[in-house]
């Protein structure tokens, strides 16, 4: 374990110290041991993990006390200056056994300067969705911060959008950072062109050395483009997985390109561009089909703020990198999600064209198509078999497997894990979602949580070309 108190250096300008709640009972329920060893946290009893996950004791060598973040950021297009850590802080800092720089975040420790009234809780419900969404969006490759631990604190909250009083949850996650475009914005907004500044330099020495050395004089350009790159491909693998984020707020949206922070996502059931996660996103803003539209909205943002750092068409020119950057990214996405190698640029985008032409003219499954054409046309007499096989045989899918033809089978498509024998995949939509949540809720009966979690397990090792795993059976994922 190599603990940091990087964040620390830039002030208190940047955060406020808190204390963590205090819960009444502690109940471990998922230690993400895979996780853990990557940071050299996996050698904790159970004991231990709820004095730091539960308790919130300090990790010798990291922050003696927890840190809620400050930032602002627009919500639904609506900026707003009343934001920061409200129910959450960071707790810890540590590096990875690669010497990556890794946040421990909250969700659920208690209430902060920034709460606004409200309660600084986490239901367990909302901590058990959002261990479902990064154990499923690790698997299919994106980018995601991972859910570390979840505890149950044995309160009972009141919520006005499902059913109350309801249990009570706190969530570590792991992530590379919690720096967002609102912390740029809210530095904008106080005038504060020095601490602006500031957070450019740590962000750019602490997360991309390589993009800018101290000094450089285009250095808030070249900052903007790597962001755009990022933001870029962590989009690009939300569209191949069917993913829809649900609050796609500049608060919510992170330098280091990282999805996260949880609340009404969903995965597709079929293609649908207009599809929604969140029941309060009435005019589709968030959409599935309109999120790239959405991250370059967010950045131009950034781009806004920066512009007192920067060179105007320098700026501009970073902003405008993030299309360019966003196409190859969605057919290098479509093309890992689907295990081929690249024939290319123009065969690659006609191939993607021609994959989103046949989803929404057929209406079949989404992830049932990539688990069906994993391998390419190697995979034809598995498709055969597969409960979408009539879909195959229409007239709507034969541009598709034309486009196919000159596909061959990349080294990590891994078609003899015995993942691929299955006859569909591991899915989690939204019903499936609830019907996990339905025995915890009824008999505190946690099976089919932790074997869902085990069938994405499985599902990560496939697409991952991993045939081996360190969790711990019931608590790990």
């Amino acid at each position: 374990m190599k603990p940091s108190k990087s964040h620390a250096q830039l002030g208190t300008e940047f955060y406020d110290p808190v204390q963590a709640a205090v819960f009444p009972r502690l109940t471990l329920r998922y230690r993400n041991q895979r996780a853990a060893a990557s940071v050299g946290l996996d050698g904790f009893s159970d004991e231990q993990w709820l004095a730091h996950f539960g308790r919130f004791e300090p990790i010798p060598g990291s922050f003696e006390q927890p840190l809620a973040l400050r930032y602002h950021g627009h919500q639904f297009h609506s900026y707003n200056p009343d934001l920061g850590d409200g129910r959450g802080f960071l707790f810890a800092q540590l590096e990875d056994d690669g010497g990556r720089l890794l946040d421990l975040g909250t969700k659920g420790s208690g209430r902060t300067p920034w709460s606004r009234g409200a309660d600084g809780r986490l239901t367990l419900k909302g901590g058990v969705r959002e261990v479902l969404a990064t154990a499923m969006l690790e698997a299919l490759g994106v980018d995601t911060s991972r859910s570390l631990s979840l505890v149950e604190t044995g309160e009972e909250l009141e919520r006005h959008d499902e059913p109350s009083p309801t249990r009570a949850s706190v969530l570590v996650r792991l992530s590379h950072s919690h720096i967002r475009i609102g912390s740029f914005q809210r530095l904008s907004y106080l005038r504060d062109t020095a601490n602006l500044s500031r957070l450019l330099d740590y962000s750019l020495a602490t997360y991309m050395p390589e993009v800018a050395p101290a000094g450089d004089n285009a250095r808030a350009e070249k900052f903007l483009a790597e962001v755009a790159r990022r933001v870029a491909v962590t989009g690009a693998n939300w569209i191949a997985a069917g993913f829809v984020h649900g609050v796609l707020n500049t608060d919510n949206i992170n330098i280091t390109g990282e999805s996260f922070d949880y609340g009404p996502w969903r995965f597709l059931p079929t293609y649908d561009p207009a599809f929604t996660a969140a029941y309060f996103d009435q005019t589709g803003l968030y959409a599935f089909g309109r999120q790239p539209d959405t991250l370059a909205w967010n950045l131009t943002r950034l781009a806004e703020v920066l512009l007192p750092l920067g060179e105007h068409d320098g700026i501009e020119a970073a902003l405008n990198s993030f299309w360019p950057a966003f196409q190859p990214a969605m057919w290098n996405a479509a093309l890992r999600r689907l295990g081929v190698m690249s024939r290319g640029a123009a065969e690659d985008a006609e191939l993607v064209v021609n994959i989103f032409a046949f989803l929404h003219e057929s209406r079949m499954g989404y992830e049932q198509f990539w688990f069906d054409w994993r391998g390419g046309l190697a995979s034809s007499d598995r498709a055969g078999r597969s409960p979408a096989a009539a879909a195959y045989a229409s007239e709507a899918f034969a541009p598709l497997k034309e486009a196919l033809e000159s596909y061959e089978p990349a080294a990590s498509s891994n078609l003899d894990h015995p993942y691929f024998a299955r006859p569909t995949p591991r899915t989690m939509l939204i019903d499936e979602m609830e019907a996990l949540w339905v025995p915890i809720a009824e008999a505190d009966d946690w099976t089919a949580f932790y074997r869902a979690l085990g069938e994405i397990e499985t599902m990560r090792q496939a697409y991952a070309g991993d045939a081996k795993s360190s969790e711990r059976p019931g608590t790990s994922a």
